[in-house]
């Protein structure tokens, strides 16, 4: 569990665990940060004799930054609506293409995207079904089945039985259960390759081939940057919006990028990053575009389009 009595040096070395399970919880790095410095606020606040007296600091810090981000995620569906167009999970860049880092001094900066484990509990796919279920089910399924919290643990969190904990991920699975299965990760990106090159040519063409006839583009500006309303749907439909939107963004650049561990694509004009979409496969053809262009949604994109030292 921990021993007792531990302060900063003993309380430190979870900010890592911290944030990637309130990322997975909330889907936004921004709030992420927020509720992980929240807890930690609360921690240093207590009295000495009352940090002495609990076992384990780690667990303590990962129970209160559940509920803060349970409390976060109640306020979400009021926020969601003052929100313009359709809300998305933040987009992570791979670490690998960061500046220098593990090190110290002016040349590395520690973010907290840097920080964030990349896999299947990351992928945008998943992150947007949770984004459909209720808080005490994301909570239940993020803290058992992604970073193994046994309910008993998860009940302190929700203050519910450990059984009605069990109920809430079982529900939660269903959901996750119920999305296609995940495309293999070669398949994926040859895929966004020909996407890639079929945009850059404005081949319609290529592009209905490559899509879904049933395929669905979701954007996200947040009122900040143009781009559709509400869901694009139908392979031609999405393939014709793309092809326009390359005639209105002339020196555009297309990257391929990893975006939250999976293939991605990430547009930039002038070294800026302007727009970071993510994919869903099915049968080796898109069935889901994401595409991010709130310039707030692409802060930890800012550092990650520098070139590394070396």
């Amino acid at each position: 569990m921990g021993t007792a009595g531990a302060g900063a040096e003993g309380t430190a070395g979870e900010r890592r665990q911290l944030i990637n399970v309130a990322y997975r919880l909330l889907g936004s790095l921004t709030e992420a940060e927020d509720a992980v410095q929240d807890a930690y606020a609360r921690w240093y606040g207590l009295p000495r004799s009352r940090q002495e007296e609990i076992l384990s600091p780690g667990a303590w810090l990962t129970t209160v930054t559940s509920r803060i981000c349970l409390d976060l995620l109640g306020s979400a569906r009021a926020r969601r609506e003052r929100y313009v167009g359709a809300w998305l999970p933040e987009p992570l860049p791979d670490r690998t293409e960061w500046g220098p880092s593990g090190g110290s001094g002016p040349a590395y900066r520690a973010d907290p995207a840097d920080q964030i484990v990349l896999d299947e509990s990351v992928a945008m796919a998943f992150l947007v079904v949770l984004e459909s279920m209720t808080p005490a089910e994301r909570v239940a399924i993020v803290l058992h089945d992604v970073f193994r919290y046994p309910f008993a643990e998860i009940a302190d969190v929700l203050h519910r039985t450990p059984a009605a904990c069990k109920q809430l991920a079982a529900s939660a699975r269903k959901r996750v259960s119920a999305a296609p299965a995940p495309t293999p990760a070669t398949s994926r990106a040859d895929v966004v390759r020909q996407v890639k090159e079929a945009w850059e040519d404005k081949d319609i063409a290529a592009l209905v081939a490559l899509l879904n006839p049933a395929a669905v583009m979701t954007a996200d500006g947040g009122g900040m940057a143009g781009t559709i309303p509400r869901p694009l749907k139908g392979g031609t439909r999405i393939a014709q919006y793309m092809v326009a939107m390359a005639d209105k963004a002339p020196g555009l650049e297309l990257l391929e990028r990893s975006v939250n561990g999976a293939p991605g694509l990430v547009a930039r004009r002038a070294g800026i990053v302007m727009t970071v979409a993510s994919f869903d496969f099915s049968d080796g053809r898109v069935t889901r575009i994401w595409v991010v262009r709130n310039p707030e949604k692409l802060r930890p994109w800012a550092e990650a389009g520098r070139p590394v030292a070396g």
